[in-house]
């Protein structure tokens, strides 16, 4: 009888796996990059800084010392420019108009904009968005003619609804844009969810959809409202002495043949700083709502 030996087991050989090790740089090109990437930032903030630190000193300078590189930072403050910005040019008047023309046209927008954005979203409507934004692309001088035409022949041209409206064409496509993207990462299941337990498709948006959104209407309000604020064309061509924007009524302080920089560079930061507060504050809000589309879902 022969008598099969039994298998001997064999001890498994586990091969070493090879990690990569990155080699890390040494100390004096650490050092180098990091200078270079100081130097670009202090760069980059100054590019943008210096005008308006320019803007800032020019506006409590006269206009000698605005034209003069030897008073540059060696001059006596003055608030005259300020004083006449605010006493005799009517200012405060074109800031509520700037302050009715952008909320108005905001609200709008937003009323509007968020339901197509959803129906975009929700719907998959294929490059929708993009077709939206063509408005932005298209100059807005070429729709002036055919607008003053339209508007003139039912004598509207000079109110606040005609301004309103036109300033809707600068909002509704960037509202449209950021809601479309920010609806697209929020998952449709928490709708069917709602859905499930006897809410409509309404209901649930408005009680699911909508607070989950509130981060995204907050960045494309403000965004909107900014645009609107800083718009010049349509308000120069559409408004008369009572609506007159902002960006308009600076206009005022240049003349034929002479330009009150003083004057100019007031109007100018009484025009910025409230922007700026806005985009400051409201800075958070805009960054998570840029980037909340793009990380969900």
């Amino acid at each position: 009888m022969t008598t099969i030996p039994a298998p001997t087991e064999t001890a498994s050989t586990t091969l070493p796996t090879a990690v990569a090790v990155t080699p890390r740089r040494p100390p004096a090109i650490r050092g180098v990059l990091a200078t270079l990437r100081t130097v670009a930032i202090v760069m980059v903030v100054l590019a943008f800084v210096a005008p308006l630190v320019w803007m800032m000193l020019a506006s409590v300078k006269t206009s000698l010392d605005i034209t003069n590189p030897a008073k540059t930072f060696d001059f006596v403050p003055t608030l005259a420019n300020y004083i006449n910005v605010v006493a005799t040019q009517r200012f405060f008047v074109f800031i509520l108009n700037s302050f009715l023309v952008a909320v108005g046209a905001t609200l709008i927008a937003l009323l509007f904009g968020v339901p197509a954005a959803y129906a975009i979203a929700r719907f998959k409507v294929n490059n929708a968005t993009a077709f939206i934004l063509l408005a932005r692309i298209i100059p807005g001088v070429s729709l002036l003619v055919p607008w003053y035409y339209l508007f003139s022949q039912i004598n509207v041209v000079g109110s606040y609804g005609v301004l309103i409206l036109t300033h809707i064409f600068v909002t509704m496509p960037l509202v449209v844009a950021i809601m479309a993207s920010f609806f697209e990462g929020i998952p449709a299941e928490l709708e069917e969810s709602a859905q499930v337990d006897g809410l409509t498709r309404i209901a649930s948006v408005i009680r699911i959809v909508i607070p989950l959104s509130t981060p995204g209407i907050a960045t494309a309000a403000i965004l909107a409202f900014i645009f609107s604020w800083n718009n010049y064309l349509f308000a120069l061509v559409l408004s008369n002495q009572d609506t007159r924007t902002l960006p308009v009524a600076i206009s005022n302080f240049m003349a034929y043949a002479s330009v009150d920089w003083g004057g100019l560079m007031a109007a100018s930061v009484l025009i910025t700083v409230p922007v700026m507060l806005v985009a400051l504050f409201a800075q958070k809000y805009i960054v998570s709502g840029l980037t909340a589309g793009a990380t969900k879902g």
